[in-house]
């Protein structure tokens, strides 16, 4: 099989220090048993602390990232703030991956588009998740919002923890390993899965299999399914080895 080059565009607030990390590392595992590689490209939209105002503002700026990108002809977008998307309406990752997609079709490189919002969306219909545990680094009215979003989308939130970090690069500051212990806090039961980190700034990576070995539930992250979705819109198949059980290959 031949091997092809892949260029992964990701709209980045500012103040990420993970998705630019997350991403590329499980796409690097990736290619340690599949043929295709991958180049990481990216554009910044300002954001320092996780308010609603600032979050707004941000937002206004993700049409500028999706044209600067299509300029280097990446293969596929990521929208890298899952709380910006869901914190501006009940269904609003449909509204902005069609206009980022419109942004790149208008410039003369039509490129699929997926926000960490959607993809968190797909990746728990994909596992068929009816209820769920989750954890944010989020204040807690801005978890509010998060649990509303995928509870309008019809997936039951039990049960979620939120760790009150407003400062964006104090999030990106978290161990990645963090979570194994964080997670105990949770009440899984009754739960079909659990969401590790719905927040594609606080690293997670490390914790998602040791969490799914030790609770027996399939563990996501906001990366995680953000990498499954770009995979599926690449025609690809989603699989990285440790990853949890949405890029385990089962689905």
């Amino acid at each position: 099989m031949s091997k092809r080059v892949y260029r992964i565009g990701q709209i980045v607030p500012s103040s990420n220090t993970t998705m630019e990390t997350e991403i590329p590392a499980m796409l690097r595992a990736r290619e340690g048993i599949a043929p295709e590689r991958f180049t990481f490209h990216s554009s910044r939209m300002r954001m320092k602390h996780v308010t609603k105002e600032e979050l707004v503002r941000m937002d206004a700026d993700s049409d500028r990232c999706a044209l600067e990108l299509s300029d280097a002809c990446v293969d596929v977008l990521g929208y890298a703030c899952l709380v910006a998307i869901m914190s501006m309406g009940r269904g609003y990752h449909c509204a902005s991956e069609a206009r980022l997609h419109q942004r790149t079709v208008e410039n003369g490189h039509p490129t699929p588009v997926v926000t960490s919002a959607g993809a968190l969306v797909e990746g728990l219909k994909t596992i068929g998740a009816k209820k769920i545990a989750l954890l944010t680094p989020y204040m807690k009215p801005l978890t509010a919002l998060v649990v509303d979003y995928i509870e309008h989308q019809g997936v039951e939130v039990l049960d979620a923890l939120s760790l009150e970090i407003q400062d964006n690069l104090m999030v990106g500051a978290q161990d990645a390993s963090a979570p194994i212990e964080i997670s105990r806090r949770l009440n899984t039961a009754n739960c079909d899965a659990v969401v590790i980190s719905a927040c594609v700034q606080m690293p997670s990576l490390a914790s998602v299999q040791p969490v799914q070995d030790r609770i027996g539930l399939p563990v996501l992250s906001a990366a995680v399914c953000t990498t499954h979705q770009m995979l599926k819109r690449l025609g690809l198949p989603a699989v990285v080895p440790h990853a949890g059980a949405l890029l385990a290959g089962g689905y």
